[in-house]
């Protein structure tokens, strides 16, 4: 069969990317105890009872709702005005300012559609997410010059001067900058920038015209760090919605992502929005492109019911803080218990960023070679999965992500495997 150039370039299955064959086979103490326990994917099933609940009690169908449904008229209503409620944008956000999506990833792929020709660069910050490479870049032709930080903290302010180094080296080397993305909360530190360092980059983007994208889709999902006193607290979340604009940047170049995958540990309804205030030629062109990733009418309708329900909403985002305080201090206590190095300070996402590679040299010193590649293979020996700092374009060799919004039991069982494989190998 005759593929196309780019399809030839997939056809031939990854070795490195077996995220399927994991979820297809998860751990079950009780109907599949030699299955895999995913510590990888980030999602949150910690308050899954009580948005099912709320979903349930209020799902009520229309039959509107199995077409095409209103244009996402009563969605757009809905999320505009959450969001207002939610981020303190400097000016409230309207139905008009958003372009909805079946998830953040298709959010922003439109964004580096529409941002970026075939060879224009966005950049980067390493470690990063590592789906972003894929949403920016897999079709649309765009491309990523990843920023190395060093020494240097990547939310801080001097990784703002590696930003525009990079900025700079690429316009050398012939490449129209298009953007630069952030994951504010950040994927995989678990920390937000600081209102300065947000700043800094609205104004190296403005000087360079260059648009501004902020992934925000763990924006909610805060909360307060009770175990590691011995660091400077890291700084609260604030959108860069909430940042005025005026004398710092044009604000047609600013771009938010969010949707309900994390904040509402909905994964599964797929549903996110590029949100541009000051940019409405941007979201008519997206009418048509948008098109081919849109929501479903059911998933606009669930969420809507639940974006309208602003008691709900306060005790729901209440108690997922408290529960996202309680399993982190649960996983730095095990890491601390068995002597594995962590980056400390994380208030915000579901993760915290682990050294399993010094953790396995330690054990085991006559250890060479590729040690991210020896570790991971220790950890699918022991049925265990996690993101490696390898997907995540960590400048230092060892690093893994731990996702410890899984239910006790479950992250319990993954704890303990990972122990298994960095002790026994």
């Amino acid at each position: 069969m005759a593929l196309s150039i780019r399809a030839q370039a997939l056809s031939e299955p990854d070795p490195k990317f077996f995220f399927w064959e994991v979820m297809r086979n998860i751990w079950d103490p009780d109907t599949n105890p030699n299955g895999f326990v995913s510590l990888g994917v980030a999602e949150n099933v910690l308050m899954h009872d009580r948005l099912s609940e709320h979903m349930h009690r209020n799902m009520a169908l229309p039959n509107q709702g199995l077409t095409y449904g209103d244009g996402k008229k009563r969605l757009k209503r809905a999320l505009a005005r959450f969001l207002t409620r939610q981020l303190h944008p400097v000016v409230a956000v309207e139905p008009a300012h958003l372009t909805i999506a079946n998830g953040c990833s298709s959010a922003l792929e439109h964004a580096a559609w529409a941002f970026g020709d075939p060879g224009d660069v966005f950049l980067l910050g390493r470690p990063y997410y590592g789906t972003f490479v894929a949403d920016m870049t897999l079709r649309m032709g765009t491309q990523l010059a990843t920023v190395d930080f060093g020494d240097a903290d990547p939310l801080g302010m001097d990784g703002v001067q590696r930003y525009e180094a990079a900025m700079l080296d690429a316009r050398a080397r012939g490449k129209r900058v298009a953007g630069l993305v952030v994951a504010h909360p950040h994927n995989p530190l678990g920390r937000s920038y600081p209102r300065e360092v947000l700043l800094a980059l609205m104004r190296l983007c403005g000087t360079h015209r260059v648009h501004l994208v902020s992934d925000e889709i763990y924006a909610l999902s805060t909360f307060t760090n009770s175990v590691d006193r011995d660091c400077e607290a890291a700084a609260a979340f604030e959108s860069v919605l909430a940042l005025d604009t005026a004398g710092v940047i044009d604000p047609a170049l600013v771009h938010v992502i969010w949707g309900v995958s994390k904040d509402f540990g909905a994964n599964g309804l797929r549903l996110g929005a590029l949100i541009s205030q000051h940019s409405p030629g941007l979201h008519q062109a997206l009418v048509p492109a948008s098109l081919y990733s849109s929501s479903s009418s059911m998933s606009d309708h669930v969420v809507a019911n639940v974006l309208e329900d602003d008691g709900w909403i306060d005790a729901y985002l209440g108690e997922n803080r408290g529960k996202l305080a309680e399993s982190h201090a649960h996983v730095v206590r095990w890491a601390r218990g068995h002597d594995i190095e962590y980056v400390p300070g994380v208030n915000a996402a579901f993760f915290l960023w682990v050294n399993l590679g010094r953790a396995y040299r330690t054990r085991h010193a006559d250890v060479e070679g590729d040690i991210d590649g020896v570790v991971n293979e220790a950890l699918l020996r022991h049925k265990v999965f996690l993101a490696s700092g390898v997907q995540f374009g960590s400048e230092r060799p060892g690093w893994f992500r731990i996702v410890f919004t899984q239910r006790r039991d479950h992250l319990d069982e993954g704890l303990r495997r990972i122990v298994a494989a960095v002790d026994e190998g």
